[in-house]
């Protein structure tokens, strides 16, 4: 009896090992796939959001496949997990996946759709003095993480206009800083500004007493860059290209209806973001955050170029400037607009 006994403890904790580890075979019973789908909890990745829940990834791929959908807080982890193969669709900011594919060569990954535009603002405190780009010397400004999408663009920017980074007279202190702290150090008047996503623009001005300084939209093009795409993992496209685009069509059908249904798609935002994270955003917040958004599947390829060679320039990318040309693959999602009529991105 107790040898029975010791083997079904032996077989509960290889189960349990299963359940927590995320890699390791994808199939999960006969014929049935499990397709792992990474995300963040904040609303520029509204479509993951809502998809979740309105279950759409799994609808989209029927009884013979599982979706299942995995919270990540920062870029990094995720292109950590795809290389692990722990990981075959993520929504992620542009300038993770662009180390993930230099990093790898072009094998790891590939851009499969765009997720959103705009959403990234420089604030301010109301009383730091800054009122134009020469007030930035001797302040200190924070941006969400080192080599992440807002502190390039907020090192770019410095730089552009004459400043040094550093911490001797006259130059600007950059202090990479979890979006969180960044609220924290911003209401106890420890730093002067920051570069960051929505919504903790809206938040920096609601909650800690800011401005916007500015909106990165005024830098770009028609108003137009990528804040978030969709990747998959090489792997996976070769391995099954269906599952993609059945995943890809759920994507531009929750496109289609957020920016048909701006509230009901808010409140389902902010219902899950309260269930990933026990915190809801204030209505204010977020109607000021969704404000600077687009939700859309283009992704916006030149402002990634342009991404990336800001970042090159700021030495986050080696010696070598980066060949993007095989960064992209738009095969499916082009497909799937052309066959509802609507018009293929580049």
């Amino acid at each position: 009896m107790n040898k029975l006994l010791v083997a079904a403890a032996a077989l509960v904790v290889i189960a349990l090992a299963g359940v927590l580890i995320l890699g390791g075979a994808q199939e999960d019973g006969p014929g049935k796939t499990q397709v792992r789908i990474g995300y963040f909890p904040n609303m520029l990745h509204a479509q993951a959001l809502v998809g979740r829940a309105q279950n759409s990834f799994q609808d989209a791929l029927g009884p013979d496949a599982e979706a299942v959908m995995i919270p990540f807080n920062a870029g990094p982890s995720v292109i950590e997990a795809m290389f692990a193969d722990e990981l075959d669709i993520a929504y992620i900011g542009p300038n993770p996946a662009i180390n993930g594919y230099i990093k790898s060569k072009g094998e790891a990954l590939s851009i499969i759709a765009g997720a959103a535009s705009g959403g990234a603002v420089l604030v301010v405190r109301n009383d730091s003095g800054i009122g134009s780009p020469a007030d930035f010397a001797g302040k200190r400004v924070a941006s969400p993480q080192l080599g992440n999408t807002q502190d390039v663009a907020l090192r770019a920017y410095l730089a552009g206009n004459n400043l040094r980074i550093g911490t001797g007279d006259g130059e600007v202190e950059v202090i990479p800083t979890a979006n969180p702290d960044i609220l924290t150090l911003f209401q106890k008047k420890e730093i002067d500004g920051a570069w960051v996503p929505e919504p903790w623009g809206a938040r920096l001005v609601q909650e800690g007493g800011g401005r916007v300084y500015l909106d990165e939209r005024t830098l770009w093009p028609d108003g137009k860059f990528v804040t978030a795409h969709v990747i998959a993992s090489r792997k996976f496209l070769r391995e099954h290209p269906d599952l993609v685009e059945k995943i890809l069509s759920a994507h531009v059908n929750l496109t289609i209806w957020i920016n048909g249904h701006p509230q009901d798609a808010k409140a389902q935002m902010n219902a899950q973001i309260m269930d990933l994270t026990s915190k809801e955003l204030p209505a204010a917040v977020l109607d000021e955050a969704f404000g600077r958004c687009e939700i859309t599947y283009d992704p916006v390829s030149s402002s990634l170029e342009g991404s990336a060679r800001s970042a090159y320039e700021l030495g986050f990318l080696g010696d070598t400037e980066p060949d993007l040309a095989g960064i992209y693959n738009l095969t499916a999602l082009n497909g799937i607009l052309r066959e509802r009529g609507l018009g293929a991105v580049r």
